[in-house]
């Protein structure tokens, strides 16, 4: 799992599938929960597995140690 963050605008992606799978891109699912204000997009392979997450408005949503550590 690896994480990189983009402070201009503030957006995380979480990657979770390894560099050695190469199961092409199949979709990507769009959360928007109001309750936490912000987005999460959900990234599937072609086979249905979760390969990576992205989180608008990281700053708000992610530990602030994760968040430096890629800054």
């Amino acid at each position: 799992m690896k994480l990189t963050y983009d402070p201009s605008v503030d957006a995380a992606y979480i990657t979770i599938k390894s560099d050695s799978d190469k199961t092409p891109f199949g979709f990507t699912y769009c959360c928007d929960p109001v309750k936490v204000d912000g987005q999460i997009h959900l990234d599937f392979d072609e086979d249905g597995r979760l390969i990576g997450v992205e989180v608008l408005n990281a700053s708000q949503k992610l530990p602030n140690h994760l968040i430096k550590s890629e800054s």
